[in-house]
């Protein structure tokens, strides 16, 4: 079943200043991901994920949103390509679209699907 529940988003102030300030980035065109792993001090969902459309690129929130809808859509349909699991550690992401134009749904879902197979290997290590 692929759900993306308000467990598996990314929201706390605290967490996200970590991650950009401690997280890993790389880069692949549109996206620039962020990734950092934290230990885990009570059982919650595996992974944790935040989507940016930056305001000075798409001016309208209507662009804004509809970039983060295809690329919420694009992961909650594949985010089981992330094989990596830990009972002790859980993996927050940061996906920030730096995109100059709206793509099309099947092209944010390739290089989406390329992202999350890249974050695998990096995290293999």
């Amino acid at each position: 079943m692929h759900k993306f529940p308000k467990s598996e988003r990314l929201h706390g102030k605290r967490e996200i200043e970590e991650l950009f300030s401690k997280g890993q980035p790389f880069s692949l065109y549109p996206f620039r991901v962020a990734y950092l792993l934290k230990e885990q001090k009570e059982p919650q969902s595996p992974n944790q994920v935040l989507f940016s459309v930056p305001k000075k690129n798409f001016k309208r929130a209507v662009d804004r949103n509809l970039i983060k809808r295809r690329i919420r859509e694009a992961y909650r349909l594949n985010k089981d390509l992330i094989t990596w699991q830990s009972a002790d550690f859980y993996l927050l992401i940061g996906y920030i679209y730096i995109g100059k134009e709206i793509l099309k749904y099947q092209v944010i879902e390739e290089k989406l699907k390329l992202s999350l197979l890249r974050l695998n290997k990096k995290i293999g290590n």
